[in-house]
C-alpha cells in the first residue's frame, strides 16, 4: 500500500513536471519570434537611430544621412485625426450596446462590429479612396485619418461594451434609487468606474492603427517634406518605411530599419502602458 502511494505520488510529480515543461516550451515558442524580430531590428537599425533621425528631413537620393522627422510628426497628426473620429463614435457605440437597445438590435450590431474587426485594413483604405480621395480629387491627411479612425471604431465599440458590462448592476441601482437620471448614472457612475478599461481599449486601438501602412497608401499617400496643410498628402512613418524598404539604396534600407525600430518601440511602449493600466482594472471595475 505504501509503495503504491509512493508510485502514485511519483507519477503525479512527473505529470506535473511534464505539463510545466510543455507550458514553458509553448511560451518560449510564442516569445522567441518576437525576440528575434526585435533583435534583428536592433542589429540593423540601431546604428541609424540618432539625433539627425529625429530632427532632419529625408535626404535626396545619393545623399547619406537625413532623418524621418516629417514622417514621425505626420504619424502623430494622423493618429490625432483618427482618435478624433474613432474615440467618440466607438465609446458612444459601446455605451449604447451595453446600456441601451433591444437584445435583437444589439446582437446584430455586435455581429457587425466583430465582422468589421476582421476586415483587412487595406479594404478601409480602398473605401475611403473611393468615397473621399476620388470625390475631392486628392490625397490628404484627412483621408488618412478617416481610414484609421474607421479601423478604430469597431475595436473601441467592443472593448468599451465589455468593460462597461463588468460594472456591477448594484452601482446603477444605487444611483437610480437616489434619484439620479439614467444618463447621469451612465456618465458619472458607470463610465467613471469603467474609465480605466475604456482608456485601455482606446490605447490598444491606437497601437493597432499606428503601424498600418496599406490604408495610408490609398489615402495619405506620403510626402518627403514638411506639410502643415491637412488637405494635402502627408508623410507617415509606416509609409516612409515601406518606401525606403522597396528602394535599391543601401542608406535608405538602413533608414527603413531605423524607422521600423522606432515604430515597434513606440507600439511596445503603448502596450506596456496598457498592461500597467490593466493590472488594476479588476479592482477599479468591481
Amino acid at each position: 500500500m505504501h509503495l503504491q502511494r509512493a508510485d502514485n505520488h511519483t507519477w503525479r510529480k512527473a505529470k506535473s513536471g511534464l505539463a510545466s515543461t510543455a507550458a514553458f516550451v509553448s511560451a518560449l515558442l510564442v516569445i522567441a519570434p518576437l525576440g528575434l524580430v526585435f533583435f534583428h531590428l536592433v542589429a540593423n537599425g540601431a546604428s541609424s537611430v540618432n539625433w539627425d533621425f529625429f530632427t532632419k528631413l529625408p535626404t535626396p537620393v545619393g545623399v547619406v544621412g537625413g532623418g524621418m522627422v516629417n514622417a514621425i510628426a505626420g504619424s502623430l497628426e494622423l493618429l490625432a485625426l483618427a482618435a478624433a473620429i474613432g474615440i467618440p463614435v466607438g465609446v458612444l457605440g459601446g455605451v449604447y450596446l451595453a446600456e441601451y437597445g433591444s437584445a435583437r438590435v444589439n446582437s446584430m450590431l455586435r455581429f457587425i462590429a466583430d465582422v468589421l474587426n476582421g476586415v483587412p485594413s487595406i479594404t478601409w483604405g480602398v473605401v475611403v479612396y473611393g468615397l473621399v480621395v476620388l470625390r475631392f480629387k486628392g490625397f490628404s491627411a484627412y483621408a488618412g485619418g478617416l481610414a484609421l479612425g474607421l479601423i478604430m471604431i469597431p475595436l473601441i465599440i467592443r472593448t468599451t461594451e465589455e468593460v462597461i458590462l463588468l460594472v456591477p448592476n448594484g452601482y446603477r441601482e444605487a444611483a437610480l434609487a437616489l434619484g439620479v437620471s439614467r444618463w447621469k448614472t451612465i456618465v458619472h457612475v458607470v463610465m467613471k468606474t469603467a474609465s480605466k478599461g475604456i482608456i485601455t481599449g482606446i490605447l490598444l486601438a491606437l497601437a493597432r492603427v499606428g503601424g498600418e501602412t496599406a490604408p495610408l497608401l490609398f489615402t495619405a499617400f506620403g510626402n518627403r517634406f514638411w506639410n502643415h496643410n491637412l488637405s494635402e498628402p502627408i508623410a507617415a512613418l509606416p509609409l516612409q518605411i515601406f518606401t525606403y524598404a522597396i528602394s535599391p539604396y543601401d542608406d535608405w534600407h538602413r533608414q527603413a530599419w531605423a524607422g521600423a525600430l522606432v515604430l515597434v518601440t513606440g507600439i511596445f511602449c503603448v502596450n506596456v502602458v496598457v498592461r500597467i493600466l490593466t493590472r488594476g482594472r479588476t479592482a477599479s471595475v468591481v
